[in-house]
Parts: structure tokens; C-alpha cells; sequence
């Protein structure tokens, strides 16, 4: 039969308020729209379901009987769906997630504990790689999102902002550094500084932000991975920017992070995923969970930012070069 559920429920709100000026009012349609939704139900029923006159529609003796049939349809229809919505939070099955090493740490741990508490028959994946990897991931539909800082600019994707967190100084507590209330890109110049490779998303950004900084900090040691930059830190072979989610949180024994500034360079971390998918309801459920992070996720950033020990200093007087934030876009990345 050729009618769908709204003309159906266009009849129920009829035969309800008995005028199609109120039923109209009911279902936000003009009148001679909801004429036509009743005109094509009872065109592909064969029957009159409503005798109609100046002052008042009333139903048909057909159209009452097909009321309450039309009214248990719907009933079924609510309830049918309120099944699968119990369903789905008993659901199996499987959710992936690509995710850039550095916002594993930081997002992940508490939300799939409680993820996992109450879908406990859900497998989780995840699949810990540089920027770029987890954006072709996303694309490729291997995963059902990814948690990225690049993205934003993929027509095929979209992009959810959670947190902005800037880059600090990776230093050990020991280290001449470790004091200050914030240093500047050109304090570096004086210290060993080491950074990540060319190919990596946060060269890319940050190369881009100090081009025109004549007094930029030169490496002298390279690594692939900023986890690999924040060992050697550890180890005492100098100090690097990193991102601050890269950072483990106050009270570590060794390490120490110190906001950078003139100019302050930060990066948008964000959820990921193709523009137009469906999820299913597992993954949709924790993708809502750890979009909901996003205010309290940049409070604990804020709060983090600040050295331990940290002393107040005179600003440097040394040119500022361009100041102001600098959010990633999309750039060749391929580490966090």
C-alpha cells in the first residue's frame, strides 16, 4: 500500500481533535498538507474515512474501526523501538577507535572503565598511532572514530573539538628550567634542545608557527615518537616542546612541564569520524561519553599547565616574534 507512518499519524491526530485545523496545529503542517497526507491514506485504502462538513469531520464507521487498529500500529511501532534502545545497552559486538598515543593516557583510561562496566560484552580496539594514521584509519572505515588534533579540514570528515593544549617545555625537575613560571621560545636557544623528525604532525605545526621567529630553537638530537622525546628528557639529554597531553600529570618524581610562550603555539584535539556514518548505538555511546569531556577536559588542561615549584621571573625584554595561539589544522602528521 503506498502510505508511510506520518500519514498515519496524520489520521490518529484528525480523528483525535476532530478538526483538521487543530491536528494541523499538532503536527506543525499547514492544513491543505495534512488534507493531502489523509487524501493519499485513504487513496491507497480504497475506503472514506472521515465524513466531512463545514462545522465538524467526524469518522466514517471504517474510519473508526481503522482508528483503533491505526493507533495499535503505533503503539507496537514505540514500543518495538524502546526494545532495541534496552537492546543496545546489553549489546555485543565490537568498537574501534584510533587514537594518537599522547590522548590515550589522558582521555581513555576512565572512560572505558566505566564503558566497559556498562556494555560489558562490547570488545574494545584500539589503535594507538601517529596523526596521520589514525586520520586514513578513520577514513578507510577501519575504525568507527578517532580521537586526532588534525581533520578539520577533510571534506569527508568531521570534526568534534574536545581540548586545546598548548606545548611546554619537557624538563627534569633538576634542570635550570624547571623553576620558571613560563619560558620563551628563544630561552631554549641556550639549553640542548631536541625535537621531534620533520615528518611528524607537531614539526609541522610548530615549524609553521615560529617561521618567522629568528631566534627558534635548533636541535641537536632528533626522534621519531614525542614519548620517545619525553625518555630522553627524563634521561637528562635536554629539554623539548611537547604537547602537554604527552606530559604525566604533577607529582611525577622526575619530569616537569613549563607553559612556552612568545608565542604561545597549542593544538586542537578533537573527535574524528566520516561525515554522514551512522555508528551503531556501542560506539555511539561512547563516542557522546568522551565528547562530553570537552569542558571539563580543558579545566584539567588549565590546571596542569603550571610548573611545580615554579617561581615567578622578569619576562625576557628578547624580540616576541608572532604571539598568539596557533590551533593545528591539517598537516602531513604522522606521530601525536
Amino acid at each position: 500500500m503506498n502510505f508511510d507512518l506520518p500519514d498515519l499519524r496524520a489520521f490518529i491526530a484528525v480523528a483525535k481533535h476532530g478538526s483538521f485545523h487543530a491536528a494541523a496545529d499538532e503536527l506543525h503542517l499547514s492544513q491543505p498538507a495534512l488534507s493531502r497526507r489523509i487524501e493519499k491514506l485513504e487513496s491507497a485504502l480504497g475506503v472514506r474515512l472521515f465524513n466531512r462538513t463545514t462545522r465538524k469531520v467526524d469518522l466514517t464507521t471504517v474510519g473508526r474501526e481503522f482508528s483503533h487498529r491505526a493507533q495499535d500500529v503505533l503503539n507496537n511501532l514505540e514500543q518495538s523501538l524502546l526494545g532495541i534502545r534496552n537492546l543496545a545497552t546489553h549489546a555485543s559486538g565490537e568498537v574501534t577507535i584510533a587514537c594518537i598515543p599522547s590522548a590515550v593516557r589522558y582521555f581513555l583510561p576512565d572512560i572505558i572503565k566505566a564503558y566497559h562496566l556498562r556494555f560489558p560484552r562490547i570488545m574494545l580496539r584500539i589503535i594507538d598511532q601517529g596523526a596521520n594514521e589514525v586520520l586514513t584509519t578513520v577514513l578507510r572505515n577501519e575504525a568507527d572514530f578517532g580521537l586526532n588534533y588534525i581533520g578539520t579540514q577533510e571534506p569527508d570528515l568531521e570534526f568534534e573539538p574536545i581540548l586545546k593544549e598548548p606545548f611546554v617545555v619537557a624538563c627534569r625537575f633538576d634542570h635550570p628550567l624547571a623553576s620558571r613560571r613560563e619560558v620563551t621560545w628563544s630561552d631554549l636557544t641556550t639549553f640542548e634542545y631536541m625535537s621531534v623528525t620533520k615528518d611528524s604532525g607537531n614539526r609541522f605545526l610548530l615549524d609553521l608557527a615560529l617561521a618567522d621567529n629568528p631566534t627558534r630553537p635548533r636541535w641537536y638530537c632528533e626522534a621519531q615518537h614525542v614519548s620517545t622525546l619525553v625518555s630522553l628528557v627524563e634521561a637528562g639529554m635536554g629539554v623539548a616542546a611537547v604537547p602537554r597531553l604527552a606530559m604525566p600529570p604533577h607529582g611525577h618524581p622526575t619530569l616537569v612541564s613549563v607553559p612556552l610562550v612568545e608565542p604561545v603555539i597549542s593544538r586542537t584535539v578533537g573527535l574524528i569520524r566520516r561525515r554522514g556514518r551512522t555508528l551503531s548505538p556501542g560506539a555511539q555511546q561512547l563516542y557522546d561519553q568522551l565528547l562530553a569531556l570537552g569542558p571539563q577536559s580543558r579545566k584539567d588542561a588549565a590546571a596542569d599547565t603550571a610548573p611545580v615549584g615554579a617561581k615567578p621571573r622578569v619576562r625576557s625584554k628578547q624580540p616576541k616574534g608572532r604571539v598568539g595561539a596557533v590551533q593545528a589544522g591539517i598537516a602531513p602528521a604522522r606521530q601525536t
